[in-house]
């Protein structure tokens, strides 16, 4: 198999395409604005692939298991994952956001705030625990293959799933169309990807276009103090997690180097997350624990919003000159983990569940949004990107806990990631 060469590969086109669209909302706003429609679209297209990839990876996993038992062990111990790195995300956004207080000095008056959040406002109030069970529950069997919610995606792939085991006599023809099935909805995914540098340059440029650089520029403390917050999460937690479970964490990040790009590009952590299945499955592991981990996490770990709402609120604060004492702060902590998984799912989950976690905090007036209104674009990219590789990560590792990792295979696709690109582009 003949190797490409480096202008051939999908990481370098989306480079590329991100550094020109950057170049082109920069210098032409007003034309930069106009190629939104080149990122929505792309990213209408991947999630238009998601529901499939997502109901006939987890139910074709359970399909083939002979333990039912298994099944509500691997949920159980990626729930636990999930809430003890959740939980220390938001700690460690406390604890950065006390120590470099990046909104100390600003002295902005509460009265003088104006912006329009209420749509945030809106979406967060009708985030309660009760609504976000509910909407777990889908309206038909099918109705969540033509739908974008995820949690309702897993439900039916997991009843089906379970279904298939219990009459496996009987169903084994469904079992063999949704395997010749996933044959070319993958091959879809690859057709897709094909476009992801167009739909990343789209991206950018509406970006840079829209809100310019020098919007980022008056507050790029809170930016920079983000992005390495978020940096030093993934490099010391989430590597010593790796570390300890026998795999390393910037290998695994190269070898998920083209999903992570077009996180990057087009800031959406859904728009990488068919490819980020295929390839946890092809390093080896189980096809259940990915089709159940993976979406799962995009709902219950998110490590970087987690991250992000913890050092926003105390942001807000800081510049409004509102002290919060330590046990104001706790309860922003407590408040903030339940509002992380009640949004879940929601567009604009990050906002939505800061707009959640202050209506619950009065010291904090909600209208402080609007400080970080315009820069919040540029912190969502960084967000998607924690979020996915603290979802591969607890792939990996609840594979390993439940002995269903391939290590041998994933230390090969780590340290060959250029040979299993190739193999699954045929």
């Amino acid at each position: 198999m003949k190797t490409k060469k480096i202008y051939q590969q999908l990481y370098f086109q989306v480079i590329i395409a991100i550094i020109a669209g950057t170049l082109l909302g920069r210098f032409y706003p007003e034309l930069g604005e106009k190629m939104k429609p080149l990122g929505d679209g792309f990213i209408k297209l991947v999630k238009m692939i998601i529901a499939p990839v997502i109901f006939i990876t987890l139910t074709l996993g359970i399909a083939h298991m002979t333990d039912l038992k298994k099944v509500g062990r691997i949920a159980i111990k990626a729930m636990i994952y999930f809430f003890t790195f959740s939980t220390l995300a938001l700690i460690i956004g406390l604890i950065v956001g006390n120590i470099l207080q990046p909104g100390h000095g600003l002295n902005i008056d509460p009265a003088t705030l104006s912006g329009d959040v209420s749509q945030y406002q809106q979406k967060a109030h009708e985030s309660t625990l009760t609504g976000f069970i509910m909407n777990i529950i889908p309206e038909t069997l099918f109705s969540p293959l033509v739908g974008e919610n995820i949690l309702q995606v897993l439900l039916v792939a997991i009843l089906m799933g379970i279904a298939l085991v219990l009459t496996k006599e009987k169903s084994q023809k469904v079992t063999d169309f949704l395997q010749d099935l996933s044959t070319p909805v993958f091959k879809i995914v690859h057709m897709l990807m094909k476009l992801a540098p167009i739909g990343a340059f789209g991206a950018m440029a509406f970006t840079i276009g829209k809100y310019g650089l020098h919007s980022v520029l008056n507050l790029i403390f809170l930016v920079g103090t983000f992005y390495v917050t978020s940096a030093l999460f993934v490099v010391l937690i989430l590597g010593a997690v790796a570390w300890y479970n026998g795999f390393s964490i910037f290998k695994l990040m190269y070898f998920l180097k083209e999903e992570l790009l077009l996180v990057l590009g087009t800031s959406s952590s859904e728009s990488a997350l068919p490819g980020i299945m295929e390839k946890l499955e092809k390093a080896g592991c189980s096809r259940a624990i990915v089709g159940l981990v993976v979406p799962t996490g995009y709902s219950f770990n998110l490590d970087g919003t987690n991250i992000y709402m913890t050092l926003a609120s105390l942001f807000i604060a800081q510049a409004l000159n509102i002290h919060l004492p330590i046990e104001k702060q706790i309860i922003l902590l407590l408040v903030a983990m339940l509002s992380s998984k009640g949004a879940a799912g929601v567009t604009g989950a990050g906002f939505v569940t800061l707009a959640a976690t202050l209506a619950v905090v009065p010291e904090i007036p909600i209208a402080g949004m609007t400080l970080i209104l315009g820069i919040d674009k540029f912190m969502s990219e960084c967000r998607a990107l924690t979020n996915v590789i603290g979802n591969s990560v607890a792939t990996v590792v609840v594979a390993n806990w439940e002995k269903q990792l391939d290590k041998k295979q994933l230390h090969y696709c780590l340290n060959h990631p250029n040979e299993i690109e190739k193999k699954l582009e045929v």
